[in-house]
């Protein structure tokens, strides 16, 4: 017979006087197995975590790395920076306009090329998560693992990703593009001197426009059963009350 049907007739069958009694059999029942747990172990709540985290910047990292992942996703894409508003109006009154798309269309080809470089970043912060910290993202919003994740990680992932922008941004021209934009926009009259960053603009960017992303998919993980991939995802973030 199902235990929970059994334990159901009982409580209806007796009289209110016997609640006490009832009351002690319950914790007796549970002491020998017979009522289901409610409640997840350690291991497997951070393990759910750690496989969502995975999961969810897996799938972060493949959507923005991919060719267009940052330039046809308006959430995300790269525009051309509000300190250089004054220099892409000059230059493009005066013909400049495709030099200065191609420039947009770089940085967002090296954003999506830098983007790639995250997720073996992303692996160890995953793997140094305490059951604290996971319980807390549990129970907490729908972003809470993206937002502990940028609070703990942020610094970091800066300056180990800063060189491989860089790098990338010297393979798509960026740095150079920007460059001969600037010697234009110096070369036209009454024009203040530009100071811009654009390796850093970008890095910036490129983990905003990362963390927007790897946001969704723990939403997607969070909210909709069909995003949890795994038995285990099933069983963490269908407990989750």
């Amino acid at each position: 017979m199902n235990i929970a049907i059994l334990l159901s007739g009982i409580v209806f069958l007796m009289p209110a006087q016997s609640f006490g009694f009832f009351d002690d059999f319950m914790e007796k029942a549970k002491s020998f197995g017979l009522t289901a747990p409610t409640e997840l172990s350690e291991d497997k709540v951070i393990a759910g975590l750690k496989e969502a985290l995975e999961v969810g910047a897996g799938n972060a990292v493949n959507l923005t790395g991919a060719a267009n992942g940052f330039l046809q996703n308006e959430a995300i894409k790269i525009a051309m920076p509000a300190q250089l508003q004054k220099l892409d109006q000059a230059l493009r009154f005066v013909g400049y306009g495709p030099q200065l798309d191609e420039f947009v269309v770089s940085m967002n080809r090296g954003a999506e090329q830098a983007t790639a470089l995250a997720k073996p970043i992303f692996v160890d912060a995953i793997k140094a998560m305490s059951f604290e910290d996971a319980q807390g993202i549990l129970k907490g919003s729908d972003t809470a693992a993206t937002e502990y994740f940028q609070g703990k990680t942020t610094d970091k992932l800066s300056a180990m990703f800063r060189p491989q922008v860089e790098a990338a941004f010297n393979q798509v021209g960026v740095t150079r593009q920007y460059r001969e934009l600037v010697g234009k926009y110096d070369s036209l009259p009454f024009m203040e001197s530009l100071t811009f960053d654009p390796d850093q603009y970008v890095v910036d960017h490129s983990l905003k426009g990362l963390f927007h992303v790897l946001a969704e998919e723990e939403q997607k993980i969070r909210t909709d059963p069909g995003a949890r991939v795994t038995e285990l995802l099933k069983d963490v973030f269908g407990a989750k009350k």
